[in-house]
């Protein structure tokens, strides 16, 4: 009869126990699909969710039936320990072990699941309280953000005026530069050719000759061309 009855609850131990395997599945694949499908940080807390409450009645459950199987495996400890048993005694503590061993394994895998689940919930707990943190001060700070954001902007074209002004009269004083330098060659250029012509003076007189002799051949050749022109009307009309 206590074989009976520890079975009967072994079953319903891994009913209950597979079925709250697949609740904290679903409850984190959800959780996960959640967070890929909003990206957004208005995502709600799981605080006082169905699965929550789902959760708390099968971890009851299972822990009834936890002490129910417990209690059933210490009578059938007892009856192999008593008098009047003696050739049985073995093959009674051999199932006796047997379903110990079951009990600590569903018991194991209780606990482990359980972990896990709260695990879970307590990691969604913080990211969503971290989530509407991060939504109170943006809206309790959306107009100070977008004043500093303007300001930000203003600073910004201020400090591009100041490097277009900066890179304006750095170009101005190359070019101040190079006309100075310029000018400096210019006037080492002049200096030279009066120097050259302080000290050759003979150039500047044989020069104003050569012109001269240029302006008189050219009067003497205009002379000879106007007069035989003459001579040549005369000799026509004549």
């Amino acid at each position: 009869d206590l074989r009976k009855q520890a079975r009967q609850l072994e079953n319903e131990l891994d009913l209950k126990l597979v079925s709250f395997s697949k609740l904290c599945t679903s409850y984190s694949g959800s959780r996960d699909g959640r967070r890929d499908r909003y990206s957004s940080d208005t995502t709600p807390l799981l605080n006082g969710s169905s699965q929550d409450r789902m959760f708390e009645t099968m971890a009851v459950e299972i822990e009834q039936l936890l002490g129910k199987l417990t209690g059933i495996n210490d009578k059938m400890a007892e009856y192999t320990n008593s008098a009047g048993v003696p050739s049985l005694n073995a093959a009674l503590m051999h199932t006796l072990q047997r379903h110990r061993d079951i009990l600590q394994d569903y018991t194991h895998e209780f606990h482990k699941t359980k972990a896990n689940f709260l695990a879970i919930r307590e990691r969604e707990n913080l990211l969503g309280s971290v989530r509407k943190d991060i939504e109170s001060y943006k809206s309790g700070s959306g107009v100070n953000n977008r004043r500093t954001e303007l300001f930000l902007k203003e600073h910004e074209h201020l400090r591009n005026s100041d490097r277009l002004i900066e890179e304006t009269i750095s170009i101005a004083m190359a070019t101040k530069e190079n006309m100075t330098s310029q000018r400096g060659m210019l006037k080492s250029i002049q200096s030279k050719m009066n120097t050259l012509a302080n000290r050759f003076p003979a150039v500047n007189s044989l020069i104003q000759r050569i012109n001269l002799r240029k302006r008189r051949d050219s009067l003497i050749l205009g002379g000879v061309i106007g007069v035989c022109t003459i001579l040549l009307l005369l000799y026509a009309f004549h």
